[in-house]
């Protein structure tokens, strides 16, 4: 007898070897590859946003925004393509964010914003620092952070040993991008005159502005050309010791020089200590190392951690210093790789183990096992063509699609099996199993790719975090299919033996009494069909609920065991003050034996090698242990130091604590789930009606850390120019303005070389003489003349105290006043944004004042909208590959019908585990519709095979749904059992996928009585209804 048909499978089963070679060249390249994959914790993320910080130490929010903000927003605002211009900008520092859609060249942007920047600088003062700006990208973030402290050494030597000598050691690595040094203080010269003494020798403090800076200069004089050869020259010389200074000569009287240290002190000392950075209650230097865009997390830190070793080792860092690593990303990415790849594993066992207990067969076993392997191998293979990296959404891909890898490869073995126990041939058997599964595997492929590709075209955040967990699941379905196709009919067709084992007799004696009893339910329920089908339609009515809940957020929290805390203080207090308000929470931190390490910044921040000062305000950052060393999540932990905090009672001292996950993963442009922005004329007026919209966000439960930008107030000095006063004296405000900066800060006049160092000379008032506002009236402008008084800054100014804003808010160069709130332990962002909305309809505005949501909400209603245009295309494009394999629409749609239905053991899972919807469940329930309708495919395949031999639909009906339980129980259990560990959860990193396997488990269990139950009654509905109609029109025509 003449066999055809068979295809690539009848191929295969006569090429044995040739398959065997493909598959280990596939191994070894997928293995080659594998070892060459970068390894991070999540894809390359690079946000649609650019920002630029501009730094000015010590100038005040209002001044800052006079000055720079908004020239530079002027210019930022015409950036082609940008969408928002926001900006904050508090004491000293200006930070202005630009944000663009999703898909717009980011390094076209930042060229663009920073041609528009190099314009604006043209207009700002000379104190700036250089403006910096940057992509937010994810990259930037430190990939481990030390704290470098000694007991041997004082904050300036060991600042200086940092910088000079251990930063050094760093940047030159493979990987590396920076070294940044933040905190400690640094050597300087300061001046201190004696304003008196001074005014009695007719000198004041520009006289030794003067005398620095002129004999702190070299002077280029020229060439010296002589016969044959030639000398340049100069005049002066940098000043190069303490005591040169001490000496210089600032004046002369009576004959007599006088010299500086007459009338001044020239100290060698350190700026004022105003940033105090702990690791662990040690004080310290931070040092943060940058890895480049595209290296390797994992190797970037190992690298850095073996050269640490070999420091300490060569005691190039000498005993008495320690250093301290106080963050370490590739800690977290190590334990979340290990978990998703142990979850891989273990789901891959789980689906033998259900191959082996239907099929009984160790050889038939090892077939499917074999195949899991190469379709990851083949996985690899793609992933490296593609650019794409080792990170939990990749192996997250590949622990879900193991499930879906043994589909297709079950399909085809169970055939090759059913064909072998009617004792036909083994090349007979192979062949003619595979012509009947070959159109359905590749159908049923087809679907699955169909129900998962629109997910590659979509922008936003969903297409940047979940677009290499789709690829990484499209490349191992195909992988799956070509091994279904290739090398289980090539190893199938060579195990003819029919296993006679116990386990084997156990299943096959079950099976026959499931298709037993299964055919006379199916049978029963062909009778009253239009009722089941009601049932159905009813339980899927009832689970709609669930999806268009309040109960929503975007993203799954992320246990990281990463704690953030913000402290914020009455304005006016001193860092020593606010560092012992640390201390304290410091303190009950430490106590508490889920803390690992503690990371301290009192009075400001810390951004690379610049800094902020705010007196008032302090963060912490705290690593708890890994979570399978704690009892408690960070949620937990978080309430219980609220609690104890709360107990202390620190007067006008207020804690927000954070649970931040992955570092780096954005959902919106803000810090905070719920943001308000509150825009109007009048900055008193929207302060004043902040406040009244923070007391009211304060009593909805679901919600803390309230607060607004305008809430903290700065007392501000003010002093105010007698203008005609000092029209009389010739002065103007630039010399009232050198005065005070002289009397308060001091100023920044030269600088001291030594060595291959530079250090500020610093000429300042004495601290003790400048110890209240009004202290300023006694600066001395000129000295006495004639026997005339000296002129003071107060008899030309009035000098007020003001309360000013601390921080100010912009949005599209408008004032605004943000108001934003985290969301309490178990709320969800959907549940508080129906709340936040109730308490708004009680907000009456003044005339002229708006409010606008910023925050999630804005992400969370697009990514409403884009889920459901997920949803259609994925059903359209599915109802496409069926409607061309099939020729006809009628049985894609029976098919399809069966689709919605699997929403209700979604619906039941999220309500069992109690599970807020998010991106990951609509992911898992899209992905469904390829994989439900896998199953719908092959039975009613089957049942028009039937058809073909048996006239009578239902016989062909129960006859197809009882041949086909067994393939439909193993493909089912075995799926859910390859995602079944992903779905439980273990350890760090899982929860970012679990809930996608949840749903998707859920949803197919569910599914399989769909298949096993609806789908054989919906067609036989259909096809009656085709059939008696067929009949009508022949007997009309008859």
């Amino acid at each position: 007898m003449k066999i055809q048909g068979g295809g690539l499978a009848a191929w295969s089963i006569k090429h044995p070897i040739g398959v065997s070679m493909i598959a280990m060249t596939v191994i070894v390249l997928g293995l080659a590859v594998l070892s060459r994959l970068a390894i991070d914790l999540l894809p390359q993320i690079i946000y649609p946003d650019i920002r630029i910080r501009i730094l000015d130490e010590g100038v005040p929010a209002t001044v800052m925004e006079d000055q720079v903000t908004r020239f530079v927003e002027e210019q930022l605002a015409i950036t082609e393509d940008a969408l928002n211009v926001q900006s904050s900008t508090d004491l000293g520092i200006v930070e202005i964010d630009i944000t663009f859609d999703y898909g717009k060249d980011i390094d076209v942007a930042l060229r663009d914003a920073s041609t528009r920047l190099d314009r604006a600088k043209t207009q700002l003062p000379d104190s700036i620092q250089p403006p910096e700006i940057f992509k937010r990208d994810p990259s930037q973030i430190p990939v481990i952070e030390f704290v470098v402290s000694s007991d041997l050494m004082s904050l300036v030597d060991l600042r200086t040993w940092t910088d000079d000598i251990l930063s050094k050691w760093f940047i030159n690595l493979p990987g590396v991008a920076a070294a940044e040094i933040g905190g400690g203080v640094e050597r300087e010269i300061q001046i201190i005159p004696d304003q008196q003494r001074l005014a009695a020798m007719g000198l004041s403090y520009r006289n030794i502005v003067e005398t620095i800076q002129s004999a702190n200069d070299d002077i280029a004089i020229g060439r010296l050309q002589m016969p044959g050869s030639e000398i340049t020259g100069r005049i002066g010389g940098r000043l190069n010791s303490v005591e040169a200074i001490r000496q210089l000569p600032i004046g002369r009287t009576d004959n007599n020089i006088i010299k500086l240290h007459e009338v001044a002190k020239v100290v060698d000392s350190s700026e004022d200590e105003r940033l105090r950075i702990r690791a662990n209650g040690i004080s310290g230097i931070k040092l943060a190392i940058q890895k480049q865009p595209n290296a390797n997390t994992n190797n970037v830190v190992e690298v850095v951690n073996r050269q640490l070793d070999w420091l300490e080792e060569q005691n190039v860092i000498p005993p008495g210093i320690n250093v301290t690593a106080v963050t370490d990303q590739s800690v977290y990415i190590k334990q979340s790789l290990k978990n998703a790849a142990t979850a891989a594993i273990s789901g891959a066992i789980l689906a033998m183990l259900v191959v082996y207990l239907f099929l009984g067969n160790l050889r038939r076993t090892l077939i499917i096992g074999s195949a899991i392997p190469i379709a990851i191998m083949f996985t690899f293979v793609l992933m490296g063509l593609g650019g794409l990296t080792l990170n939990i959404m990749t192996l997250g891909g590949l622990a879900l699609g193991v499930g879906m890898l043994v589909d297709n490869t079950i399909v085809m073995l169970e055939n090759i099996y059913r064909h072998q126990c009617k004792h036909e041939k083994p090349l007979e058997a192979g062949t003619h199993a595979a012509a009947e599964v070959n159109g359905p595997i590749i159908a049923s492929t087809s679907t699955n790719l169909a129900a998962i590709l629109p997910f590659l075209f979509i922008g936003g955040l969903t297409g940047l975090l979940f677009s290499e967990l789709i690829f990484t699941i499209s490349a191992a379905i195909f992988a799956s299919m070509v091994i279904a196709l290739t090398l289980v009919p090539a190893y199938a067709a060579k195990v003819t033996q029919i296993s006679n084992n116990p386990i084997r007799k156990m299943m096959d004696g079950l099976i026959g009494f499931l298709q037993l009893g299964y055919g006379k339910v199916i049978r029963f329920f062909l009778k009253i069909k239009l009722l089941i089908i009601a049932l159905f339609i009813g339980g899927f009515a009832l689970s709609l609920p669930i999806f268009t809940s309040g109960n929503q957020i975007l993203l799954p929290n992320i246990d990281d065991g990463r704690i953030e805390v913000r402290m914020v203080s009455d304005s006016g207090i001193s860092v020593d003050e606010m560092d012992s308000y640390v201390q304290r929470i410091e303190q009950i931190m430490d106590a508490k034996p889920e803390t690992e390490t503690i990371f301290t910044l009192v009075g400001g921040s810390v951004f690379g090698r610049s800094q902020r000062e705010e007196p008032s305000r302090a963060e912490m950052t705290i690593e708890l242990v890994p979570a399978d060393q704690r009892d408690i999540s960070s949620q937990e932990w978080i309430k219980d130091i609220r609690k104890q905090i709360d107990e202390l009672q620190i007067a006008g001292l207020r804690v927000f604590l954070f649970q931040r996950g992955i570092r780096g993963l954005r959902t919106h442009s803000g810090d905070e789930d719920i943001s308000l922005r509150l825009q109007g004329e009048d900055f008193a007026v929207m302060k004043t009606v902040a406040d009244e919209i923070a007391d009211k966000m304060r009593q909805i439960p679901l919600l803390t850390n309230v607060e607004h930008s305008a809430e903290e107030e700065r007392f501000e000095i003010s002093i105010k120019l007698n203008r005609d006063r000092a029209q009389e004296l010739g002065l103007d405000m630039q010399d009232l303005a050198e005065a005070a900066q002289t009397a308060l800060q001091g100023r920044v006049i030269s600088d001291f070389l030594e060595g291959n160092r530079s250090y500020d000379i610093r000429l300042r008032l004495p601290q003790e003489e400048m110890n209240n506002p009004q202290a300023l009236r006694s600066i001395i402008l000129f000295p006495s003349s004639d026997g005339s008084s000296p002129l003071y800054l107060g008899d030309v100014a009035e000098i007020e105290l003001l309360d000013t804003p601390s921080r100010i808010r912009r949005e599209n160069q408008m004032r605004i006043v943000e108001l934003s709130a985290a969301l309490a332990d178990g709320a969800t962002l959907g549940e508080a944004l129906i709340q936040l909305d109730q308490m708004r309809q009680e907000i009456e505005l003044p005339t002229g004042y708006t409010i606008y949501d910023g925050g999630q909400r804005e992400a969370l209603e697009q990514q409403q909208y884009q889920n459901l245009i997920l949803l259609g295309l994925a059903l359209f494009l599915v109802l496409v590959v069926m409607a061309i394999q099939y020729e006809s629409l009628l049985n894609p749609i029976i098919i399809l019908l069966s689709v919605p239905f699997a929403a209700i053991g979604v619906a039941m899972g999220i309500y069992w585990i109690d599970l807020p919807l998010s991106m990951p469940i609509w992911l898992g329930t899209i992905m469904l519709i390829g994989i439900v309708v896998n199953n719908a495919i092959l039975l009613v395949n089957y049942i028009e095979l039937e058809r073909r031999h048996n006239n009578n639909l239902t016989e062909a009906v129960i006859e197809a749904v009882r041949l086909r339980l067994r393939p439909i129980l193993m493909t089912t259990l075995s799926t859910v059992m390859g995602m079944l560990p992903l779905a439980i959860g273990f350890g760090e990193g899982s929860e970012m996928l679990q809930p996608l396997a949840i749903a998707v488990v859920w949803g197919l269990s569910f599914s399989m009585m769909v298949s096993l139950l609806l789908v054989p009654l919906v067609y036989h509905l259909f096809h009656s209804i085709k059939d008696r109609n067929k009949f009508d029109n022949q007997t009309a025509l008859t």
